[in-house]
């Protein structure tokens, strides 16, 4: 028998999530206010809310993706759409093909599935690196990191320092829930990638996520061939200023 959903307990959740999308607002009138500010949009159900945002204030932020080269269709259909929608252009940076065309060489298309250490070269080709192109001179990175995503992130702040790049790192939905978002959207209309309804809370490469299983984190369906490593691509973990990578994820 299918849930049923009480209209009074949803009416009484209106006022806060009204406050939280005023917050998250507000935070990114502050990151515009700081100078050149940029949103990197995976084009996730969170990525779409803030990219919403943005547009509705007005806001003069970049929205910029990444394109790595294996990206499921579906998200590619949708930054198309995102684009239209918005009225906005959406800046796409691509991975240098000369390191592409020599990781594939020495390790093969698949490589990453090998090691952790393959993985990791992969997606500082295919990620990390074209984030610095995409953040070299800003003074304010937008993300669409949550607490709620995983443990990892579970501590994240509002904004910090973020030494090595030299800006200030802002995330706007950080104490927003699963429900907070899809609220946000089904009541927007704001399109999202057909995936989700598929069983992929996070999309990232097609070759590198999968489904989740019943019970199973958001973020099992990344690199889920990997058993004791923190599920993350390098965008998101503490850099030291020598560009090294910190263990603990952000």
């Amino acid at each position: 028998m299918q849930a049923t959903v009480d209209p009074a307990a949803t009416d009484a959740l209106a006022p806060d999530r009204a406050r939280r999308v005023a917050a998250a607002r507000a935070i990114l009138i502050r990151a515009a206010a700081r100078g050149r500010a940029v949103f990197t949009s995976s084009f996730g159900l969170e990525d779409m809310v803030i990219g919403e945002l943005i547009v509705r204030a007005q806001l003069p932020i970049e929205i910029v993706t990444l394109d790595t080269g294996r990206l499921f269709p579906q998200t590619l259909d949708l930054i198309d759409r995102a684009r239209v929608r918005w009225r906005r252009p959406v800046r796409v940076l691509f991975p240098k093909h000369e390191a592409v065309e020599h990781y594939v060489v020495i390790h093969g298309l698949n490589g990453f599935r090998e090691s952790i250490s393959q993985r990791h070269q992969c997606c500082e080709i295919r990620k990390v690196e074209p984030l610095a192109r995409a953040l070299n001179g800003a003074d304010a990175w937008v993300t669409g990191l949550r607490r709620a995503q995983s443990d990892a992130r579970a501590d994240l702040a509002v904004e910090r320092h973020d030494t090595a790049r030299n800006l200030v790192k802002v995330n706007p939905l950080v104490d927003w829930t699963d429900e907070d978002v899809k609220a946000f959207i089904d009541e927007s209309g704001v399109p999202v990638n057909p995936l989700h309804a598929q069983g992929f809370p996070s999309i990232g490469c097609a070759p590198c996520t999968r489904a989740v299983q019943p019970g199973e984190p958001a973020r099992a369906g990344r690199w889920w061939w990997e058993q004791d490593s923190p599920r993350e691509c390098g965008l998101h973990v503490a850099r030291t200023a020598n560009a090294g990578l910190a263990h603990s994820a952000r």
